[in-house]
């Protein structure tokens, strides 16, 4: 852990913080009979990169292309915020294997491993 928080400043683009969901997993995401999303659960708002919200996007499941696309454009993510959608993911990761348990270390050593 220490290794990856020396490193954040060449892991992480700058980027201004903006509001964020801050649980955007698909559970969370509802389409509307019209096509519009709607988000529920906002419990976990707060300021950050736009690329963590994305990022959470992948943990269970992913919403289509066209939902990326359309964030990235309002965001101003860059292209490239896959790369990095691991290491922005390792909170929840840390989170899920205290909450849940051992189903989440192989996940959280390969986040640790790719990034120290």
């Amino acid at each position: 852990m220490e290794g990856i928080a020396v490193r954040l400043p060449e892991l992480l683009p700058l980027a201004p913080a903006v509001l964020l969901h801050g649980d955007l997993w698909l559970g969370n995401l509802h389409a509307c009979a019209d096509g519009r999303i709607a988000l529920i659960d906002a419990a976990a708002v707060h300021y950050g990169w736009a690329e963590a919200d994305l990022a959470m996007t992948t943990l269970f499941g992913s919403p289509p292309a066209a939902f990326y696309a359309a964030y990235a454009e309002a965001s101003g993510c860059q292209e490239d915020w896959i790369e990095r959608a691991p290491l922005l993911n390792l909170y929840h990761l840390l989170n899920h294997l205290n909450l849940y348990g051992s189903g989440y270390l192989s996940a959280v050593r390969q986040v640790l491993s790719r990034f120290a």
